[in-house]
């Protein structure tokens, strides 16, 4: 396939959305720019660098754009309330009229999952592989823009011409089926996008990532590699997915029980040797958890996913079979409050109840921050009296990144002029720029860039020249960029110190106090057991407001400051704490 996108027109520009809470880190000191009078391009990280998540980069050469990704992260604790972030499209926006499409690497959540809130601002062209493109489709139609998106399938035999840019495709791979690299031919040179990668000599779908093509770009001459960097701390090889199956089919073997198994919902290979398994020992298979029914109905759908006729069983349906055939696989492997199998581990999910007994198969490992909350689950499972199997104690789960060696070959493969490592912290950054020095790679052709910069080549160097508006957008709810960070700063603060409401009613012409003050508290102290410190803390108050309204001052402003001021002394004398104290006043 040969396809020429560059003549088409794009849509005018959405109204921008709110800008909302960016977070920016530090700019390196920046060197002289790239001289203008030979041709270059720019590559531009709208996120996935410095972290983990939220990967978006931008290519751009002349009038030209196109857009590697579009994907989310998952809040960290300190992120309080918030669903999502998404990168902050502000330079997309601007220069819309140049996008000539949005290049899926992979289905995952943190390449796709910003698509909805990205769509809403700009209408562009969506090329992705069959099963990118599934996924996408229910992602759309959830979110009511299936009807407009632009939605391109590809292969990784295909070859698209976007204006003065031509993108080639090659198979890679990774933890989801179709996952593919990105070799986008610029007049300048050529730019390899590893997308996420492991080298799988036995992967569970027979297909290898596709050497020969690699082969043939170093012999032609790479620029820039933008390589994954996520498993560059890890030495050796990443194991196979095939050995999860072989665990799989050892802890079938020698159990009579219910076996439940938990595991990314994405993880469709991962699925795929569950159900090999479970039919290998004449087992039937329910699938719970919203996500994982979802990517189920996709994989079948579009022949990624193979299930013997009879196999599959509604959930209603499992307690009337015996133990011994009963396979369930659910959602949860990451401990989410709502996730089913926690939800079966505290005994309230609606239809399926852990039991002694069982045998639970948590098949994946904690993503960073979620440690506490798996072990939660674990540690609840085993009260419950089910046997459970985790990484800890059994081969139960293989990463799909590259680890050293792999990342070797590929520097070796590509034999690449300069290198970004992506998909990573800074520590995996640092860690990448010495492997890549030991492959020959000299070290100011390694760049460690912040999202948001601008790196420029040309035919003779590269470097960051500036950088353009760009940092990261929460998402709450329906509310896209509406927390900020005086609101995240307060949500702290109340969950730290709790708030206290203080009411109190005055005479609207001489301000006079009427009623009041009353002190209502919320996760400050219990009021039951605080009557004397509130007792005291409303005294404090009257005393002041007799004071002020003795001297004729009844504006409101004023007053409240006081309230504010008088209680916040005294409980951080009392309790050396700090609630936020909101002041109402009423007038009669």
């Amino acid at each position: 396939m040969n396809n020429s996108q560059g003549s088409t027109p794009a849509k005018p520009a959405a109204p921008r959305a709110h800008k909302g809470y960016r977070s920016r880190r530090p700019r390196p000191k920046v060197k002289q720019p790239v001289p203008q009078n030979k041709p270059s391009v720019s590559v531009i990280p709208l996120g996935g660098v410095g972290e983990v998540g939220k990967n978006m980069t931008v290519i751009e050469y002349g009038d030209d754009i196109v857009v590697i990704d579009a994907g989310v992260k998952f809040p960290g604790e300190e992120l309080l309330g918030i669903d999502l972030v998404i990168p902050d499209i502000t330079y997309l926006v601007e220069n819309v009229s140049k996008i000539r499409g949005i290049f899926l690497t992979h289905g995952h959540e943190d390449h796709i999952g910003a698509l909805p809130f990205v769509l809403r601002q700009i209408q562009v062209p969506i090329y992705g592989t069959r099963l990118t493109l599934g996924l996408v489709k229910n992602k759309l139609t959830e979110h009511g823009l299936m009807r407009d998106a632009q939605l391109h399938e590809i292969t990784a035999d295909d070859i698209i011409n976007v204006g003065s840019l031509e993108l080639e495709f090659f198979r890679v791979n990774h933890s989801i089926p179709d996952g593919i690299g990105i070799a986008v031919r610029t007049p300048v040179g050529l730019i390899v996008h590893s997308g996420d990668f492991k080298l799988d000599q036995t992967p569970v779908d027979d297909k290898v990532l596709e050497f020969s093509k690699l082969a043939r770009y170093g012999d032609e001459g790479v620029l820039l590699f933008i390589c994954d960097s996520t498993n560059v701390e890890r030495p050796g090889y990443t194991p196979s997915e095939r050995t999860v199956g072989d665990t799989f089919r050892s802890v079938f073997a020698k159990t009579q029980s219910r076996i439940i198994i938990a595991t990314f919902a994405s993880n469709v290979h991962r699925i795929q040797q569950v159900i090999n398994t479970a039919a290998e020992f004449n087992r039937k298979v329910a699938v719970v958890g919203r996500s994982m029914v979802t990517v189920v109905d996709v994989a079948q759908q579009l022949g990624y996913l193979t299930v013997p006729k009879g196999m599959l069983v509604e959930t209603e349906e499992v307690d009337r079979l015996p133990d011994n055939q009963v396979t369930i696989i659910t959602t949860g492997s990451q401990g989410e409050p709502m996730a089913a199998l926690t939800r079966m581990a505290t005994n309230n999910h609606r239809q399926i109840a852990i039991r002694e007994g069982d045998t639970v198969i948590i098949s994946a490992t904690p993503i960073p921050g979620n440690e506490k909350l798996v072990a939660r689950t674990i540690d609840n499972l085993f009260r419950i009296g089910a046997d459970v199997v985790y990484k800890d104690v059994a081969m139960v789960h293989v990463s799909g990144h590259a680890a050293q060696q792999e990342i070797k070959l590929m520097l070796n493969l590509l034999r690449p002029k300069y290198a970004i490592p992506f998909h990573g912290e800074y520590r995996h950054q640092t860690t990448f720029s010495k492997l890549a020095q030991t492959m020959g790679i000299p070290a100011d052709h390694i760049i460690r860039c912040n999202i948001g910069d601008r790196i420029e080549f040309n035919a003779e160097q590269g470097q960051i020249t500036g950088s353009v508006e760009a940092g990261a957008v929460m998402v709450d709810g329906i509310g896209v960029g509406d927390v900020g960070n005086i609101v995240l700063r307060d949500r702290h603060h109340l969950a730290q110190d709790g708030v206290v409401i203080a009411v109190v009613t005055i005479d609207k012409e001489n301000g006079t106090i009427l009623a009041g003050p009353d002190l209502v508290s919320r996760g400050f102290v219990f009021v039951r057991e605080a009557g004397d410190l509130l007792g005291e803390a409303k005294s404090k108050v009257r005393e002041a407001l007799t004071t002020r309204t003795a001297a004729n001052t009844t504006e409101w402003s004023i007053l409240k400051n006081l309230i504010r001021d008088t209680l916040n002394e005294y409980f951080y004398l009392k309790t050396k704490r700090r609630p936020i104290v909101l002041p109402i006043i009423m007038e009669i």
